[in-house]
């Protein structure tokens, strides 16, 4: 009874009472080999499936994928609480459906649908096809017409396989220091966390019913949407996106509304900031800039060009879009190290001023997480052999498949690999920002001027799919693991999902990009599935081969500028008062519509506009149902997806054109 109301003082009653809560499920915590379940498994292929078709449409028409984490574990809390109810139902047995297996599924779907979204079906390992390569221009000094690879099952398979294991076993021994010792928040992964233990929380605390409820009753009404708008797109200037919203002239210039209830969905997610961004690019650009240098035709470029080449306006589009993407992700780079240096360095010195933070300081909660988290680890020796092995046989086998990249080159990639995952990690525990596309892009530049004017752009392509993906996977098992930590879910189980997820991954994205590519015309760059990183990427590494001598009249000025527009935003988002600097645009969304086009943009905005009215009716409502209302969106229109793929590939089309 003493030691009790002792706790109660120091810690009060809400830290007394979650202390109760942590040691009941601490109880209940099933051991870590029944925490993965084989209709977890089931379970988490098929929202896996599901996510990777979604993300994969979204990589080859906007390439701008928001954050579907806390989506997916929605979707596994629907899948499997309704399994085990219909079982019950029917009288039959089953085991509880708990948040560590609910953490499980979503752990093994976002590793699945994560290769879709970062194995590069949309850049640079698309970038080396012969259509992305004519976009370049043939003539263009540094595009090589031996830098070719057009896209295969096969090799992509193999790729992905080689290149995805090595990431996570790269920070397996750091996973105290970062989420016990530096106690990094990683909020993505607190938010799924904090989503799954309020489905989970026990009865009368939380219910979830509401948010299931939306999240089924908007899935239905979007593919029932996306069937009902397929009747009418049955030839190529035909169906609802070909409506002029705005007018005839506004169309012509891709402003117009076109009733995509993904765009609508992912804009829900995103912030508002994000989708003003995107519109405010789309104005800036295809409003503003695009009209007046095609006014220049025959000025600052031959009239006798198609307006494709890279010579005439399309490359005022790639390259102004790829100088936006430098100067944020630079500086973003540069910002990220110093506060990562900063960090390290106060925590450094706490510990040399005051020694280790004794756990009489912290909620006996964490101390009990904490327990349970470092109770089943790993061995350190596994995790480094595991690499190594991993490493080798990368070594080994990239080479074979892509000559053109130097082996030594990739044992200089997987000596460095750990210590900028480290960097990568940290920054993402602290911003929630996974900079891995910039680690890669700095590789890019890096290995295509080494390897020279032959070789280059492949060699910096594929080198840059090699480091993006160490530093990409092995920052989300952080995520993942400050996930379980929060959900009382062993390690040992996550990283086997996250394994299993990766695995899967790595032959459902292959074969959902050949999907789309066999039955849609991707990288047609007046189609809907333009796929522009692809491109963007490719003239990357010409750029790292050659300089600026790619770039038509008057461009590199342009360039300068956008640049250091970038630059200069971030600056005063940076400097200036949170009043001011959260509604200073962000340069990265801006980038995106100079080369897609507006129409998604407004999309975005309108999900926005549905998120302001929800909250301004009822706020409290609104924070639980968004979520659930924008995941049934994007989950309804990607179901359709297939459907519609399997009637192309049965030479079946639309009644009505």
């Amino acid at each position: 009874m003493g030691s009790d109301i002792e706790v109660k003082e120091s810690f009060g009653r809400e830290g007394f009472e979650e202390q109760n809560k942590v040691q009941d499920e601490i109880k209940r915590v099933p051991p870590w080999q029944k925490q993965i379940t084989v209709r977890g498994i089931i379970a988490s292929i098929l929202i896996g499936v599901i996510y990777s078709v979604i993300v994969m449409k979204l990589n080859l028409t906007t390439g701008l994928i928001p954050n579907l984490n806390v989506s997916a574990a929605l979707l596994a809390f629907v899948f499997l609480r309704s399994w085990t109810s219909l079982l019950q139902k029917l009288g039959i047995v089953t085991t509880p459906f708990t948040r560590q297996e609910n953490t499980i599924v979503q752990t093994c779907a976002v590793a699945c649908y994560s290769i879709a979204v970062g194995g590069g079906f949309g850049s640079y390992l698309l970038g080396l096809n012969r259509k992305t390569y004519e976009q370049a221009g043939i003539d263009t000094q540094g595009n090589a017409s031996n830098s070719l690879k057009e896209p295969g099952v096969g090799w992509m398979t193999g790729f992905l396989f080689v290149s995805s294991f090595v990431g996570l076993l790269a920070l397996v021994p750091l996973r105290k220091i970062m989420i016990i010792d530096y106690k990094l928040q990683y909020p993505s992964g607190t938010a799924t966390a904090n989503l799954i233990n309020g489905f989970h929380a026990h009865k009368g605390e939380h219910e979830p019913r509401v948010e299931v409820h939306g999240f089924v009753k908007y899935l239905f009404i979007s593919f029932l949407w996306s069937f009902f708008q397929w009747f009418y797109s049955g030839g190529k200037q035909s169906g609802f996106p070909q409506l002029p919203t705005f007018g005839f002239k506004a169309w012509e210039n891709s402003f117009y509304f076109d009733f995509s209830m993904t765009y609508i969905g992912a804009g829900m997610i995103c912030s508002h900031l994000v989708n003003l961004s995107l519109l405010l690019g789309a104005v800036l650009s295809w409003g503003v800039m695009w009209p007046l240098i095609g006014d220049m035709k025959g000025t600052w470029f031959p009239s006798s060009l198609q307006e494709s080449s890279m010579k005439s306006l399309n490359g005022y589009k790639v390259f102004i879009s790829i100088a936006l993407i430098l100067g944020d992700g630079l500086y973003n780079f540069f910002k990220t190290l110093f506060f990562i240096t900063r960090s390290i360095h106060d925590r450094l010195k706490e510990k040399d001023l005051s020694s280790c933070p004794d756990n009489e300081t912290q909620a006996l909660a964490d101390v009990q997480r904490n327990e349970v988290f470092i109770r089943e680890g790993f061995p350190v020796w596994l995790a480094l052999f595991g690499y190594t092995l991993f490493s080798i046989i990368s070594i080994i086998v990239i080479p074979i498949m892509f000559p053109e990249l130097k082996w030594y080159y990739v044992v200089v990639a997987y000596m460095l690999a750990p210590s900028l995952s480290f960097c990568n990690a940290y920054g993402a525990g602290l911003t929630d920002m996974n900079m891995a596309y910039n680690y890669g892009k700095v590789a890019l530049f890096m290995l295509a001027a080494l390897s020279g004017e032959n070789t280059g752009v492949v060699a910096g392509l594929v080198g840059c799919g090699l480091i993006k993906s160490i530093v990409s996977i092995s920052s989300d098992l952080m995520h993942d693991f400050k996930t379980g930590h929060l959900t009382l879910t062993s390690p040992r189980s996550m990283l086997l999902s996250q394994a299993i997820g990766t695995a899967i991954g790595c032959v459902v994205a292959p074969l959902t990009f050949f999907l789309f590519y066999s039955v849609f015309d991707v990288g047609n760059p007046d189609g809907e599935y333009k796929a522009p990183y692809a491109l963007i990427y490719r003239n990357m590494a010409i750029l790292g081969v050659q300089g600026f001598s790619a770039l038509p009249q008057h461009c590199l000025q342009l360039c300068y500028a956008f640049f250091g527009f970038a630059v200069m935003t971030n600056l005063v988002r940076d400097t200036c008062p949170k009043k001011i600097g959260k509604w200073v645009p962000l340069p990265m969304a801006m980038a995106v519509p100079f080369l897609v086009g507006a129409y998604f943009a407004i999309d975005m905005c309108v999900g926005s506009l549905v998120v302001f009215v929800l909250h301004r009716l009822n706020s409290q409502k609104a924070g639980l149902m968004v979520p659930a209302v924008a995941s049934g969106l994007i989950c309804g229109d990607g179901l359709w997806i297939l459907p519609s793929s399997i009637l192309a590939l049965a030479k079946h089309k639309p009644p009505i054109s």
